[in-house]
């Protein structure tokens, strides 16, 4: 069997209680006395109970984090960013995938509450009234991460979704063109598809372009659904001749969509994507893509999360990061004249 605190204790000669001060690091111990508790802990392989521990200074140093989907490209640099933050500020970490279902997502929240953790970041689609309601009733600071809400109640790090969007599609109508197509995720979808979609039709609306709906074919957010989606875009009468993705993955389906077709980009059709994940430089040509800071957004996130549970001061708890456009080969290099009034 494992050795305990009592067998410490013992072995040292001292109370459980100095062998507790010594394993949290309390100064108040002379010099011999941590040292004979420390060569007990060494003899005896002394491992100290995180849960015991826990239940004594009610902190247990670790922090839940429900992901959509951890094998996606997008959420794994986001979870480097929150891992490296965490383990700057001595917290671990318990990561839970809930496949972007609502039922699990609220089944994963209680199970980390019961689990005793200090703190939750919480990435998923919609923020139902459900969602909402677990949210306001936990009794640890939750924070959202790369996740819109509405409601400004929850602290939240995101960047300008509408506005990124708004900037790629306003890029695309500068450089003379008339039918930019969307391949978009579903509506439903606040941030891929509803504030996205919202961006693409007020640079349509600022550029004095009609909004067509046969313009925007909606997908799953998959690589073949988008290739899919390709040919709704080509099987109506005005064609796009530019197509906004409302991420990386699903531009790399609408750019092989088209190869495909046997339509070159970008002098057939430009593209821009969202995200710029490291899928953007894997394909050819290299995608065009916004810049959404993955890495910062986990690091942020955990930051403001850390405030939270250690009670520092909080200056704002809804953080807005800035986004831009990375240029490269699926759009052509000619200056965009900009309004500048």
């Amino acid at each position: 069997m494992s050795a305990t605190i009592y067998d410490v204790a013992d072995e040292a000669k001292v109370s459980m209680a100095t062998v507790s001060r010594v394993v949290n690091g309390n100064p108040n111990v002379k010099p011999t006395t941590r040292k004979k508790v420390l060569n007990a802990i060494e003899k005896l392989d002394y491992r100290p109970n995180a849960v015991a521990r826990g239940l004594a200074s009610k902190k247990t140093t670790t922090v839940g984090v429900i992901i959509p989907d951890i094998s996606s490209i997008f959420f794994s640099e986001l979870a480097r960013g929150i891992e490296d933050i965490a383990t700057m500020y001595k917290y671990n970490i318990i990561l839970c995938n809930s496949d972007n279902n609502k039922e699990k997502e609220l089944h994963l929240l209680n199970t980390l509450l019961e689990k005793q953790v200090d703190g939750i970041l919480f990435m998923g689609g919609e923020i139902t009234d459900e969602h909402a309601d677990h949210l306001r009733s936990s009794h640890v600071p939750i924070v959202l991460a790369a996740t819109y809400h509405e409601d400004t109640e929850f602290p939240s790090v995101n960047i300008d979704y509408a506005q990124a969007a708004f900037d790629a599609v306003d890029y695309l109508l500068k450089k003379g063109h008339t039918h930019v197509g969307m391949v978009s995720g579903t509506l439903e979808d606040p941030i891929n598809g509803y504030q996205k979609f919202k961006g693409y039709k007020q640079a349509l609306q600022t550029n004095n372009i009609p909004f067509d709906e046969s313009l925007v074919s909606v997908c799953d957010y998959s690589h073949d659904s988008a290739v899919a989606s390709v040919q709704d875009l080509l099987n109506i009468e005005n064609k796009p001749t530019a197509i906004f993705a409302a991420t990386d993955e699903m531009a790399l389906g609408v750019i092989h969509g088209l190869q495909d077709q046997g339509l070159h980009i970008p002098n057939d059709v430009e593209i821009v994507g969202f995200d710029n994940t490291r899928l953007a430089t894997m394909v050819r040509p290299t995608l065009t893509t916004v810049v959404q800071p993955m890495y910062d957004i986990g690091a942020v996130s955990m930051r403001l999360l850390t405030k939270y549970m250690d009670s520092e001061e909080i200056e704002e708890q809804t953080v807005v990061l800035p986004h831009g456009i990375e240029y490269r080969n699926t759009t052509r290099h000619e200056e965009v004249i900009r309004d500048s009034s």
